[in-house]
C-alpha cells in the first residue's frame, strides 16, 4: 500500500500513464475518467490530473488560474542501474534536463514526463543513501 501520495498535473493522462507504467515501473491502480488515474511504485502513489479536468486537482483555482505541468518539485525514483535507463529512455524519446552527475550520496539525472514534469532517477553510491 503507498505510504506517499504526488499529485502531478499532466497535459495527457493517457501520454502519462503510458510513460510512468511502460517504462518506469509504476502498476495503474485507477484511471475512471480521462482527466485522472491513480498509478502506484512501492510506497508512492502518483495521483495524474488533467488540467481544467473537472473536479479534484485539476480544476481552476477561485481565481482562475488553472494548473499546469512542469517546475523544478520532483519526486525520486531509486534505480540500479541509472546509465541503462537513461539509455533506454533516450532511446524512447525522453527528454532530460540534464546529463548524469555525480553527488555526494550517488549519480542522478532528471527526466521529463510527456507534460514536463519533471522525474529524479538515482543510483545511491553509498549504502546510506539507499532507501
Amino acid at each position: 500500500m503507498a505510504t506517499v501520495s504526488v499529485r502531478y498535473i499532466v497535459d495527457d493522462v493517457d501520454a502519462a500513464i503510458a510513460f510512468y507504467c511502460g517504462r518506469l515501473g509504476f502498476h495503474e491502480d485507477m484511471h475512471p475518467a480521462p482527466a485522472f488515474a491513480m498509478l502506484s511504485r512501492g510506497d508512492l502513489r502518483l495521483v495524474l490530473s488533467a488540467p481544467g479536468g473537472g473536479g479534484g486537482g485539476g480544476q481552476a483555482m477561485p481565481d482562475g488560474t488553472v494548473p499546469r505541468p512542469g517546475g523544478w518539485n520532483r519526486f525520486t525514483l531509486e534505480v540500479d542501474d541509472l546509465e541503462g535507463l537513461v539509455a533506454e529512455l533516450r532511446g524512447a524519446g525522453a527528454r532530460f534536463h540534464n546529463d548524469i552527475v555525480t553527488g555526494v550520496g550517488g549519480r542522478q539525472i532528471l527526466v521529463e514526463d510527456p507534460s514536463g514534469n519533471p522525474v529524479e532517477l538515482f543510483e545511491p553510491t553509498r549504502p546510506e543513501a539507499r532507501l
